[in-house]
């Protein structure tokens, strides 16, 4: 399994950017993936998941509204489709994926077992 992100930039506060992650080696309908990220100086957080086999979308509180993350598996891509952005929205984004995870462990960090490498978003105010 393989997953690489990308779409990261500096933007202005109210702007939009869309990230994504394309993946090889598994199939929307029984990984999930997510998006953490990590800003300097602090721990690595969760964004959002989507797990289709599920059939559950999940977002962390402070980008509900904001953010939608989106599948392709023809595409073998996952989008993470942020509006709105805010200053406090800058970090590096990871995206992570993982098989046979539970809905309450979506959000866990340890459960996600493939990482890509990081894009770097910078909103400035």
């Amino acid at each position: 399994v393989q997953l690489q992100a990308s779409g990261g930039g500096l933007v202005q506060a109210g702007d939009s950017l869309r990230l994504s992650c394309v993946f090889s080696g598994l199939t929307l309908s029984t990984y999930a993936v997510a998006w953490f990220r990590q800003a300097p100086g602090k721990e690595r957080e969760f964004v959002g998941a989507i797990h289709r086999s599920r059939g559950s979308v999940k977002y962390t509180d402070a980008v509900k509204g904001r953010f939608t993350i989106s599948g392709d598996n023809a595409r073998n891509t996952v989008f993470l489709q942020m509006v709105s952005l805010k200053p406090e929205d800058s970090a590096v984004y990871y995206c992570a994926a993982g098989n046979r995870i539970i809905l309450s462990r979506m959000s866990v960090e340890a459960a996600y077992d493939y990482w890509g490498q990081g894009t770097q978003v910078t909103v400035s105010s």
